[in-house]
């Protein structure tokens, strides 16, 4: 398949290496320093907890250049995807899939839908890798070979586009997980995250400093994001999200976000992202604060404590605006 993927920080690295190990023809859309980088040498990916380095040859542009894509991946930062959207619409692709954290997935679908040049169907997607881009490579943490929750806003994808998703895939251990309603699921991924945010920068991106009781609290605020959520009539997903906040699940959940806490694993899946995008996190409190507002009055006392110690965004950004902002 020939296939697209505009954006080429750490979550569009890792996703050419596995389209292109697939073997796929793959065009990476990159701008900079970075594109000189990769046309000049290749991707190469230090794969943190598998112990491996790889190296890829995608074809490297710096903009859209009319040919035609099987697929095309946006991965950009929240506050960016709105900028490239014109550029999707005039993608020639019968599919459009945007990665990344999105509050506004709806709002995008049907300003796609309404502008695009030839009927596409805009799908949305969140693929959980971690890490870093340096001057020559990427440093990725991921799980085994990783995977992605993919949807429509408000729908599942058709059967055709299951088929060519599952197909761009094949043979690479890559798993697609297919969701109804991806608004939701972005929100309910906000919620969750938002509390470790709080909690990093509170802790000047040193997550080995974190206390048990400041993990406890921290999901203490996960639940308390999930109750606005559903007190605003939003689906909590993954179905099973709740179970793993209480029992025995939510004793193991506590476990394993202390250990990532005290290991390098905290600092490439969660630090490293908080001081390259204070833009986006920024931008997705405030858009958090805003479902807050439709929910005023619900009680959310251990998220406010968490939110409330770390310094004010116009601080952070003095802090870590020489660190730049390309997770993705």
């Amino acid at each position: 398949m020939k296939i697209l993927v505009y954006g080429a920080g750490v979550i569009g690295c890792y996703l050419t290496h596995v389209l292109c190990a697939a073997g796929n023809d793959v065009t990476l859309l990159a701008r900079g320093s970075w594109r000189e980088t990769l046309e000049r040498d290749g991707l190469t990916i230090v794969h943190h907890l598998q112990k491996k380095t790889t190296h890829d040859r995608p074809h490297v542009i710096g903009a859209l250049n009319g040919e035609h894509y099987d697929l095309v991946f946006a991965v950009m930062q929240y506050q960016q995807m709105a900028a490239i959207l014109d550029d999707l619409t005039q993608a020639d692709s019968p599919v459009v899939v945007l990665v990344g954290n999105n509050m506004d997935a709806g709002k995008m679908e049907t300003y796609i839908q309404a502008h695009t040049a030839a009927p596409k169907t805009v799908l949305f997607g969140f693929q959980g890798t971690g890490g870093r881009r340096e001057t020559d490579k990427a440093v990725c943490v991921r799980f085994g070979d990783m995977g992605m929750t993919v949807g429509g806003a408000h729908g599942e994808p058709s059967t055709a586009d299951k088929q060519a998703l599952t197909s761009a895939f094949a043979d690479t251990g890559y798993h697609l997980t297919w969701a109804a309603d991806m608004d939701a699921w972005y929100k309910c991924h906000l919620a969750f995250i938002l509390p470790i945010v709080y909690l990093s920068y509170a802790l000047d991106c040193d997550l080995r400093r974190a206390t048990g009781k400041q993990i406890k609290t921290g999901l203490q605020a996960v639940r308390e994001g999930y109750g606005l959520l559903d007190a605003l009539g939003y689906p909590i997903l993954p179905e099973d999200t709740m179970e793993k906040l209480h029992g025995f699940k939510g004793a193991l959940s506590y476990v394993l976000l202390r250990l990532m806490a005290k290991t390098t694993i905290g600092e490439l899946a969660a630090t490293d992202h908080c001081r390259n995008a204070v833009t986006e996190l920024e931008a997705l409190d405030t858009a958090f604060a805003a479902l807050r507002e439709r929910g005023l009055g619900f009680p959310m006392p251990h998220w406010d404590t968490l939110r409330s110690a770390m310094p004010d965004w116009e601080r952070l950004h003095q802090l870590y605006r020489k660190q730049g902002g390309h997770r993705k």
